[in-house]
């Protein structure tokens, strides 16, 4: 990417987040904390999400033998069914049954698929007026905007903007000020366009194979009305919306309005088997069953767009398994701030629209945006179908780098990735991909290197070719490496008096750069008893994945294996600091390497915090650690740490040990390794990272120690904050 085109996307994103930051924040913040609120009350929430992983993983398995099934259950309840090989496919079909009906209006209600074949436009093209029912869809067609949310099209609108569009738009004689104002406004006018139209069209959140049974989970009773009220009902859904049967809707019921807005259960939940013999609204009197009812057709358009080609995909497939559900982009510390706008392609949005763009739109269509998740893995625990997102988007992230052209300056780190990396890679994930061969580099030349790094014209060259921003204060390089000094220094626990043994993973940022909590980290384990192995082992892989770099980050997590492996043969815990590290032995490692490798390694990893924890609840001497006497902490947990469900051990120690310990809530300091070091990305970076620094400047936190579990916490916060972070092992460190 050129320094052009970074200044570029900087200012697209200032310009979104002043324009559409703060309604965005509020509402996907709401939206999320309401999650938390309502899964909280399942009894089995956990089981509810493998239930419904078991369906999906069976529907998209049977899937051709699904379409057929459904065929049969709606042609014989008198319905048509039409599979659409794309989107021209389908939009042609429509507008033919458009045509047939001899239909001047066509009502719609809410369908992100619908959005992705622009089925609005084709229609308006040829002589029909389409109006959306839904109120979001509504005040982005009167704006002509494009959605910026799955579930809430409109989330980046406040109150006050829709009132200025109304008013402007439709001059009605009194302004409209208020939200009531405004819904029953756009009720009203909604419901004279519904009441002229001859054709009603809706999506599906799920179709079941067996009876043809649409079930369509809403806020609003737009879609019982577009459907009601016209004599003909064309449904578009993906094929990926096919379940089995009637009864797997129970788990997708439970969890989908609890995963999307937080609510227990959604106002409507439509269940329609058509064309059937429901009433048809009569709007000069009741409902009845009329001779229109003779007449009445349905139409189920099932949508292939490249889906089929996603199943046969064994990196895209688990994005059929999405229920459209907003739960990622709704967790997303990015995707808060800056909403689909930024963090969307051409009709998806939120962490999953990487999948989706590439499989329907193709992988371009995700180019702009897919570095904006940070693989932290937040949204993994979130979605209700337990989709690992930020492999999806990683994998994606990779297949767009053996597109790249060659960058400019690539002879700067020519030869530092292995042959198998595209020459083409962009400079700046080379840059950071490899960011642990730079850091041999910059120890061996230390403190040369740190000069030379920090200096103006440096930095300068490093902005304009590499994109790392000028602003952000770079890390400075240790001469002396943690495994250099464990080397000369030797363990103090024999093997006699020795209670266990561990090797220390020394990660790339301990072993060159904090080496400190390195060494705090040894003198803790080795007062509890511990004998203390710091031995050489490569990078974890972590560096190049974040960057799509999956051959690297491969061949790193064998080579890492292979070094670890001598110790778990031996019975040693492999003890790590930094909360990136472990995710990978625990969870990336599971795509990387063999299951039993993976399973050997992640069995036998620990993040140190945990692993004290553990040996202190195991009757190590906690009085041989250092003490708080009441010190004031404010402390701030890792996204992986929380993801792996470990930030509580942190925290239970240090109150064991008596720190008075204040825990943020904020779940993300907006660093994420280099995402924060990056031009383009260095604005958004600090936008999340304000909500941390805002609640440790409060007056019961502004005088705490600053306490992270992770790199990009403490770099983060060093930025933030007028006082210096540290890790917590380093307030337990006897050594202090």
């Amino acid at each position: 990417m050129s320094s052009e085109s970074r200044a570029a996307k900087a200012a697209k994103i200032r310009q979104t987040l002043a324009a559409e930051g703060e309604a965005v924040a509020a509402n996907t913040k709401g939206f999320n904390e309401g999650r938390y609120e309502s899964v909280g009350g399942l009894d089995d929430y956990e089981g509810l999400k493998e239930r419904a992983r078991a369906i999906k993983e069976d529907a998209i398995e049977r899937l051709p033998e699904l379409i057929e099934q459904v065929r049969a259950s709606v042609e014989a309840n008198g319905g048509t069914v039409y599979l659409a090989d794309d989107a021209a496919d389908a939009n042609r079909y429509i507008a033919e049954v458009v045509a047939d009906r001899d239909a001047d209006t066509l009502v719609k209600s809410k369908s992100m698929t619908t959005e992705e074949i622009e089925v609005n436009d084709h229609l308006e093209a040829r002589g029909t007026d389409v109006w959306e029912t839904d109120l979001g869809e509504f005040v982005l067609q009167v704006a002509d905007e494009a959605p910026s949310h799955i579930v809430a099209p409109a989330i980046h609108k406040s109150r006050e903007g829709i009132a200025e569009l109304f008013n402007a738009h439709f001059e009605p004689d009194e302004p409209l000020e208020t939200a009531e104002e405004l819904t029953q406004f756009a009720r009203e006018y909604l419901g004279e366009r519904i009441e002229e139209a001859e054709v009603g069209m809706t999506g599906a959140n799920f179709v079941a194979a067996d009876t043809g049974t649409l079930a369509l989970v809403t806020s609003e009773g737009n879609a019982r009305k577009t459907v009601q009220a016209t004599d003909t009902h064309v449904a578009v859904a993906g094929v990926e919306k096919l379940v089995p049967n009637l009864r797997d809707l129970h788990p997708f019921v439970e969890l989908i309005g609890r995963s999307g807005t937080g609510q227990d259960i959604t106002s409507y939940i439509s269940l329609f088997s058509p064309p059937g013999e429901s009433p048809t609204v009569e709007f000069d009197g009741e409902a009845t069953l009329s001779e229109q009812d003779a007449n009445r057709e349905f139409h189920l358009v099932l949508l292939d767009n490249g889906r089929m080609a996603m199943r046969e995909d064994d990196q895209l497939r688990e994005t059929l398994y999405c229920i459209r559900c907003s739960a990622c982009a709704n967790s997303c510390a990015n995707f808060q701030q800056v909403g689909g706008h930024a963090f969307g392609g051409e009709t998806y949005s939120g962490g999953i629209a990487t999948g989706w763009e590439a499989g329907v739109h193709g992988e371009d269509s995700a180019s702009e945006f897919n570095d904006l998740c940070t693989g932290c893995s937040r949204c993994v625990n979130q979605c209700p179908v337990k989709i690992d997102i930020p492999w999806i988007n990683t994998v994606v992230r990779d297949r767009l780098n053996r597109e790249g052209a060659p960058s400019e300056f690539e002879f700067l780190v020519d030869g530092l990735s292995p042959d198998a990396e595209p020459s083409g890679l962009d400079i700046q994930k080379r840059f950071f991909g490899n960011f642990g061969t730079l850091a041999k580099l910059g120890s061996a030349t230390a403190p040369l290197s740190n000069w030379l790094a920090s200096a103006d014209p440096s930095r300068r060259l490093l902005e304009r070719f590499v994109g790392i921003d000028s602003r952000r204060e770079l890390p400075s390089f240790e001469r002396e490496t943690l495994v250099e000094w464990f080397a000369d220094r030797g363990p103090r626990v024999g093997p006699e008096a020795a209670d266990r043994e561990a090797v220390l993973y020394p990660d790339v940022y301990t072993n060159h750069i904090q080496t400190e909590r390195g060494k705090a980290a040894v003198r803790t384990l080795e007062a509890l008893g511990v004998r203390v192995r710091v031995t050489e082992a490569p990078e974890s892989g972590r560096a190049p994945l974040s960057q799509g770099m999956v051959a690297t980050a491969d061949e790193l997590a064998s080579e890492t294996y292979a070094a670890l492996a001598e110790h778990v043969d031996a019975g040693r815990d492999v003890v790590v600091i930094e909360p990136s590290d472990l995710a990978m032995f625990h969870r990336e490692y599971e795509r990387l390497l063999p299951e039993a490798a993976h399973e050997r390694l992640a069995d036998a990893s620990y993040e140190v915090m945990e692993y004290v924890y553990g040996l202190l609840e195991n009757g190590a001497p906690g009085d041989a650690l250092a003490g708080g006497d009441g010190e004031r902490v404010a402390y701030h947990s890792h996204c992986q740490q929380r993801t792996l469900g470990l930030a509580g051990h942190t925290e239970a120690v240090l109150e064991a040990l008596d720190y008075d310990v204040l825990t943020s809530d904020v779940e993300c300091c907006g660093m994420a390794g280099s995402f924060g070091y990056k031009s383009e990305y260095y604005d958004l970076s600090r936008a999340v990272g304000e909500d941390l620094g805002e609640q440790f400047r409060e007056p019961d936190a502004r005088d705490r120690t600053v306490v992270a579990s992770g790199t990009s916490c403490l770099e983060q916060l060093d930025s933030l904050l007028s006082r210096p972070s540290r890790h917590p092992v380093q307030l337990v460190d006897p050594g202090r």
